[in-house]
């Protein structure tokens, strides 16, 4: 690649990490003090996607360590957002999934980040605007599917013989 083309891909990475991170802690303070938290978010919109999954395949896909789940899935279970129950195929497993309050409390959540996007698009944006932001958004799909995912982290299984 010439050098003026990876400057120019450089500062069009740095300004988009940038302009992506301001957008997301704008959207994530819009939604007020009652609304859900990245990682409770995260964690509900993950198993909304997924169906039911163990804390184990959870904290893979969140690419965190089980450990660091633990409170958290405890505050969904305690909020009744979310359910445990024993894995059919493994005893020593549990497999949560989301409750109806749980599907609701994401609903709500999301409904409220999008009901202060369609506002601030139609306070600022015009139709030839929306547009361009349309197309750029298709430009942002290409370059995220474009990164390179990190592997998932490898955890023993906590009852393996040893």
């Amino acid at each position: 690649m010439p050098e003026s083309t990876l400057a120019e891909a450089r500062h069009c990475a740095l300004r988009l990490r940038g302009s992506v991170s301001h957008f997301t802690r704008r959207l994530r303070s819009a939604q007020g003090g009652d609304g859900l938290s990245v990682a409770k978010l995260s964690v509900l919109a993950l198993l909304h996607r997924l169906g039911p999954l163990t804390p184990s395949e959870l904290a893979r896909h969140e690419r965190v360590k089980l450990q660091s789940l633990t409170r958290l899935l405890a505050e969904l279970e305690a909020d009744a957002w979310l359910r445990r129950e024993p894995h059919a195929a493994d005893a020593r497993q549990s497999l949560l999934s989301l409750t109806r309050a749980g599907v609701k409390a994401l609903t709500a959540d999301v409904q409220r980040r999008e009901a202060a996007l369609v506002a601030a698009i139609g306070a600022t944006l015009s139709s030839a605007e929306c547009a361009q932001l349309l197309k750029a958004c298709a430009l942002l799909d290409r370059v995220a599917d474009a990164v390179p995912a990190a592997p998932l982290p490898v955890q023993a299984s906590a009852g393996r013989a040893r």
